[in-house]
């Protein structure tokens, strides 16, 4: 593991897994009194997972972006 790949994954697991339960929370109870409570749980664990799933799937999504690139850019 080498530690900016892990900065990455830290930083946009929190920024996609903020901005996603956010939105989704905010579509499913609306603006209650305790939403911040509700999304914070529900964030708490979606954070971690999107750190996971950068870590697993940023290689395999480079490659797949490089092939693309390389196929449809002139």
């Amino acid at each position: 593991m080498n530690i900016p790949n892990l900065i990455f994954s830290a930083i946009m697991g929190g920024l996609m897994s903020l901005s996603i339960t956010l939105a989704t929370t905010l579509v499913r109870v609306g603006f209650v009194q305790n939403f911040f409570w509700v999304w914070l749980e529900v964030w708490a664990v979606a954070y971690p997972v999107a750190m996971i799933c950068i870590l697993i799937y940023r290689p395999f999504a480079s490659k797949l972006t490089a092939r693309l690139v390389s196929k449809f850019v002139l």
